[in-house]
């Protein structure tokens, strides 16, 4: 992770070691840990906060895909009861036609 963090900033070796010094010199050798942990900490409520709405995202968009589902099989229904009547009415229809051209004839 820290390698492409330095890849995307393009600092090599040396320039990251010239940060490191004088990040010493700012804050002591003393608070070093202190300041390690404190960014610790940071990043590690950033990630929490990240999974959560991750997680919230997740649970409300589950719950919209169960909704169009389930409308959409409601309608797969309805085509098919549409389809069921429309045969009926077809057959009826070439029923009618046949006793017509048979009485005609």
């Amino acid at each position: 992770m820290y390698n492409s963090v330095f890849l995307f900033l393009n600092l090599g070796g040396g320039e990251v070691l010239i940060i490191v010094i004088v990040i010493i010199m700012l804050f002591g050798s003393d608070k070093l840990p202190g300041l390690a942990k404190g960014i610790g900490r940071g990043l590690r409520e950033i990630n929490d906060a990240k999974n959560q709405i991750q997680n919230e995202i997740q649970n409300s968009t589950s719950d919209i895909a169960e909704e169009i589902k389930k409308h959409s099989q409601e309608m797969q229904n309805e085509i098919d009861t549409a389809k069921t009547i429309g045969r009926g009415q077809v057959n009826d229809v070439l029923k009618t036609i046949e006793n017509e051209g048979e009485q005609k004839v």
